[in-house]
C-alpha cells in the first residue's frame, strides 16, 4: 500500500497531522500538558463535521470516556491498567466493559534501583528506619508509574508523603531518560529510581547500573497483593543487561493494549484491524518486541492480555489464522 492514500483530503490530513505532531511534540510540554494527538474519522462535508471513530492515548482513567461512549478506543500503557479497569480493582471502583481491539508489542520493565550507600535492600527496611533518601520519579503524578508507586507504597505501610516527612526529597523527571535524571545517577545525587522504560537501548536503567546502582527486588506478599490488582511480576533478565549480576524479579510493564468498549459494533472493531494490518509497513514498530502482526493478539511476553478480545476484532484474527 502507498504511503499515502490518493485523494486531496489525505494530503490536508497528513499535513494535520504533522502539524499536530509539532504541536504536542515541544519538548518543553509538562506530561500533563497539551502533548496527547487523538485522532477523529468522521464526516466533514455539511455544517458540522461528524465524528465515527475517536482515538486517543492518554491516562488510563480514560477508559471511563471509551466506556461513557466520548471516545471509540484509547491505547494505555502499560496492560495492567487496563486489567484493573476491567476487574474493578486499583483506580477503578467497579469492572468496567473494556476490551482489547490490538496491543502494540512493548517490552519493558518497572524496575527500582537503589544505591548501596542508602543502606538499605528492601523497601521494609527503608520503612523501619524512615531515611531520608532522595528518588527519581516522574513528575506527572497522574503517569501509570506514580499510580504503581502509590499502588505498592502502601504495602508497605508508607507512601510518598511519608518520603518527604522523613526528610526526603523528589528528582522529577518528564520521559525515563531525561537528561536531569541521567545527571543525577551520573554524579551521585539521587539514592534510588523508581520507573519503567528500560526496553530499548540508551535507557535509565543502563546508566543506574553502570554508576553501581542494583535493582530492589519485593517481597512474595507484596508480589501477590500487586497481582491481585492486575500486576504481573516478571523477570529482569540479566542476559539483557551486561551488569546486572544476576536476574531479578519485577514488576511488568508490557504491552500497550487500544482498547474499546464492549457495546462497540463488531464491524468498527473489525476495520480497524484491518486497517493495522493494511498498513503495517508505515507503522513504527518496536524493532525489540515487534515479531509480527500475529503477535497483537495473543498473550505474549511483550503483549500480556489478561482483558478478552472484542468479538469483532477477535473475528478478524480468527480468519487470518492468528487465533482459533
Amino acid at each position: 500500500m502507498e504511503p499515502l492514500p490518493r485523494g486531496a483530503q489525505f494530503i490536508r490530513s497528513k499535513m494535520l497531522w504533522e502539524i499536530a505532531l509539532g504541536v504536542a511534540g515541544d519538548f518543553a510540554i509538562p506530561y500533563h500538558g497539551n502533548r496527547d494527538v487523538a485522532i477523529v474519522i468522521g464526516n466533514g462535508s455539511g455544517e458540522n463535521f461528524r465524528p465515527w471513530l475517536r482515538m486517543s492515548p492518554g491516562s488510563p482513567i480514560l477508559a471511563q470516556a471509551v466506556v461513557r461512549g466520548d471516545l471509540e478506543a484509547a491505547f494505555v500503557n502499560p496492560s495492567a491498567l487496563l486489567t484493573q479497569a476491567y476487574r474493578g480493582t486499583g483506580l477503578f471502583k467497579e469492572p468496567l466493559p473494556v476490551r482489547v481491539i490490538t496491543s502494540y508489542p512493548s517490552w519493558d520493565r518497572f524496575v527500582i534501583t537503589v544505591n548501596p550507600r542508602a543502606g538499605i535492600s528492601s523497601l521494609a527496611q527503608w520503612r523501619e528506619k524512615r531515611l531520608p533518601l532522595r528518588l527519581s520519579i516522574r513528575e506527572d503524578a497522574s503517569h501509570s508509574t506514580r499510580v504503581l508507586i502509590d499502588q505498592l507504597l502502601p504495602l508497605y505501610g508508607f507512601t510518598l508523603a511519608d518520603v518527604e516527612l522523613w526528610g526526603g526529597a523528589f528528582q522529577l523527571n518528564g520521559p525515563p531518560g531525561d537528561p536531569r535524571r541521567l545527571a543525577a545517577i551520573k554524579d551521585g545525587s539521587v539514592d534510588m529510581v523508581f520507573d519503567e522504560g528500560v526496553g530499548g537501548p540508551g535507557n535509565w536503567l543502563i546508566t543506574a547500573l553502570e554508576h553501581g546502582m542494583q535493582p530492589l527486588e519485593l517481597e512474595e506478599e507484596a508480589l501477590k497483593k500487586l497481582e491481585a490488582l492486575g500486576w504481573r511480576r516478571a523477570i529482569l533478565p540479566a542476559a539483557r543487561f551486561p551488569h546486572l549480576d544476576r536476574d531479578r524479579v519485577c514488576i511488568d510493564y508490557s504491552g500497550w493494549p487500544l482498547y474499546t468498549r464492549a457495546s462497540l459494533p463488531d464491524e468498527v472493531a473489525y476495520k480497524v484491524c484491518a486497517a493495522i494490518a493494511a498498513r503495517a509497513d508505515e507503522i513504527p514498530w518496536d524493532p525489540n518486541s515487534y515479531t509480527g502482526l500475529d503477535q497483537l493478539c495473543r498473550d505474549t511476553e511483550a503483549t500480556p492480555l489478561d482483558v478478552p478480545l472484542h468479538p469483532g476484532a477477535a473475528r478478524w484474527y480468527r480468519e487470518q489464522g492468528f487465533i482459533v
